[in-house]
C-alpha cells in the first residue's frame, strides 16, 4: 500500500512523464503498483488525466529539425525591423507589434539573421518578406552546417512572405498541414535560430485564431504563447502531427523581447502566396472598394441582428465593383462565396483570396433581412502613386497608394480633406501607417490631393511628420523617407 501512495502522490503531482522511466511507461507504474498492492480504491481519474497530457515533441523535433534553416541576410542601408519601429512612448493608440529579425547594426552593409524551412528537395524554402527584403546577399545554412548563397525567387510584403532557393538537392523537407482545422487550446512546437542560436525549440499553445495586427490587413494570424524571440523569424510552427500550421513574423512587445504573445501567418495564406510567387512573381488580390468597420453589440442591435457578427459598410467607393453591384453604407456582410464572416476583420484576406474578374456572392444584412449581392471582384492594385517619381515604383520614398476622400467619406469622417490609404509599403509602413488612414497634412501643410502630396514629399529631406487620422484619434507619425 505504501508504493501505491507515492505513485499516485507522482502522478498527482505531475511528476510522471508520457515518455519513460528507463522504459517503463506511466501507465506500466500504474499497473504494477496495483498488482504489488490490489485494492478496491480506484486511482484519481485526474491524476490519470494529468499524465496523459503532457506532450513530447521529440519525435517531431527529430523528424524536422534538419529542414529547419538559419538565414543570414546583408544589406546596404544602416536599418533593421526593430530600429525602423518609432517609439511613440505610453501612447494607447499605437501598439509595439514587431518583425523579429536580429539586427547587427554596424557602419557600411548591416547584417540580420532569420529562419525558414524547406519544402521541396531541390531547395525552395519559405521565410518571411522583412528578412530578405532588399537583401544584397542572402545565405542559408543548414543544420549539417552546409552553406549555400540564396536567390529571392519573389517577396510579398502585405503577407510577408518570401520563397528563396538554394542550388541543392534531396534536401529534408517539412510536411505542410492544414491551418484552417487549427483550434485554440492545441499544442504547438516553434523552431528557429533566436538571437542566432541555430535549432532552438520552445514550446506553447494556439491562443487565438483570426487575428488582425495593424500590418498585417491581409492575414488572419495564429496567436501562440510559444516562446519566440528576434532570430525566429521565418522559422515554422508544427502542430502535434508533425506538420506546419504557421510560419512565426511577428511578436507584440514593448521591450523587444518575448513577452508571451507571437504571432504565425497561417500555412494556408502561405501557400497561395509561395503558388503566386513561383508562378508569377507577384500575387494578385481581389478588391471590391468598401470601407469596413466592426460590428458592436450596440451596433447590432441597431440593425437587428441576432449578435454581433460580421463586417459593416460604412462607405462604398464610387464606380467600385461593390458599388456597382448595388451595395450600400449599412449593409452587414455576413459571408463570402459562403465562408462565414464572424468580425470585420476576417472580410480584407477573404475578398483578396478571390481572383479578379470573377464573381463572387456577398450574404449581407439589409434593412432587417439578408440578402444576397453578386459582385464582380475588382484587383488590388500596388502602384505607388504618392512616390516622388510619381510613377508605380515598388521603392518609393513614401510608399503610399493613396486617393482623395469622396464627399460621403469627408462627411463621415467630419474633414474638409484628406487622402485615403489604399495600400502601403516601404517606409509608411515601417512607420505604422495603416491601410484605411486618412493622410490630413505634410510637415504641418494640409494635403487634398495626390498630386500635392506628392510634390510636398518631392522637396521633403529625410524626414517628413504625416498627420494621420484612424477612426477618431489623429496622432503625428514620423517617417524617414527612402
Amino acid at each position: 500500500m505504501k508504493r501505491k501512495a507515492i505513485v499516485a502522490s507522482l502522478a498527482a503531482a505531475g511528476l510522471l512523464s508520457l515518455g519513460a522511466w528507463g522504459g517503463i511507461h506511466a501507465d506500466a507504474l500504474w499497473s504494477q503498483a496495483h498488482a504489488a498492492a490490489p485494492s478496491t480504491q480506484q486511482a484519481p481519474q485526474a491524476a490519470r488525466t494529468v499524465v496523459q497530457t503532457l506532450p513530447d515533441f521529440s519525435s517531431i523535433v527529430d523528424a524536422n529539425r534538419g529542414a529547419v534553416v538559419n538565414i543570414t541576410v546583408t544589406e546596404n542601408e544602416k536599418t533593421s525591423a526593430q530600429s525602423e519601429m518609432p517609439d511613440f512612448g505610453n501612447d494607447p493608440f499605437w501598439q509595439f507589434f514587431r518583425h523579429f529579425q536580429v539586427p547587427q547594426p554596424q557602419q557600411g552593409p548591416t547584417h540580420g539573421l532569420g529562419s525558414g524551412f524547406i519544402v521541396s528537395p531541390d531547395g525552395v524554402i519559405l521565410t518571411n518578406a522583412h528578412v530578405v527584403d532588399d537583401a544584397t546577399d542572402v545565405t542559408v545554412k543548414l543544420s549539417d552546417r552546409r552553406e549555400f548563397k540564396a536567390k529571392v525567387l519573389g517577396v510579398d510584403k502585405p503577407t510577408d512572405i518570401a520563397v528563396i532557393k538554394i542550388d541543392a538537392k534531396n534536401l529534408p523537407t517539412v510536411k505542410l498541414g492544414n491551418s484552417s482545422s487549427v483550434r485554440v487550446g492545441q499544442w504547438v512546437l516553434a523552431i528557429g535560430s533566436p538571437y542566432g542560436f541555430e535549432n532552438t525549440v520552445t514550446a506553447g499553445i494556439i491562443s487565438a485564431t483570426s487575428r488582425a495586427l495593424p500590418d498585417g490587413t491581409y492575414v488572419p494570424f495564429l496567436q501562440t504563447d510559444a516562446a519566440v524571440n528576434p532570430g525566429n523569424s521565418g522559422g515554422p510552427l508544427f502542430n502535434m502531427n508533425g506538420e506546419v500550421i504557421g510560419i512565426n513574423s511577428q511578436i507584440y512587445s514593448q521591450t523587444g523581447g518575448y513577452q508571451g504573445l507571437s504571432f504565425a501567418i497561417p500555412i494556408d495564406v502561405a501557400s497561395k502566396v509561395e503558388q503566386q510567387l513561383i508562378a508569377h512573381g507577384k500575387v494578385e488580390r481581389g478588391r471590391i472598394g468598401v470601407a469596413i468597420q466592426q460590428v458592436s453589440q450596440g451596433l447590432a442591435q441597431s440593425f437587428g441582428l441576432d449578435k454581433p457578427e460580421g463586417a459593416l459598410v460604412s462607405s462604398v467607393e464610387k464606380d467600385g465593383p461593390a458599388d456597382k453591384a448595388g451595395m450600400k453604407a449599412g449593409d452587414v456582410i455576413l459571408a463570402v462565396n459562403g465562408q462565414k464572416v464572424e468580425n470585420s476583420n476576417q472580410l480584407p484576406p477573404l475578398v483578396a483570396n478571390v481572383k479578379p474578374g470573377t464573381k463572387a456572392t456577398f450574404d449581407v444584412w439589409r434593412n432587417g433581412a439578408k440578402k444576397e449581392v453578386s459582385v464582380v471582384v475588382g484587383e488590388l492594385k500596388s502602384s505607388q502613386v504618392a512616390s516622388a517619381s510619381g510613377g508605380a515604383d515598388q521603392n518609393g520614398r513614401l510608399g503610399l497608394a493613396v486617393r482623395p476622400l469622396t464627399k460621403d467619406e469627408r462627411d463621415q469622417a467630419q474633414i474638409d480633406g484628406g487622402l485615403l490609404v489604399e495600400n502601403v509599403t516601404g517606409p509608411a509602413q515601417q512607420a505604422g501607417i495603416q491601410q484605411g488612414d486618412v493622410i490630413l497634412s505634410v510637415n504641418g501643410t494640409p494635403v487634398k490631393s495626390v498630386a500635392q502630396l506628392r510634390a510636398l514629399i518631392a522637396k521633403s529631406g529625410k524626414h517628413v511628420a504625416l498627420l494621420v487620422q484612424r477612426e477618431d484619434a489623429k496622432i503625428f507619425v514620423p517617417v524617414e523617407l527612402g
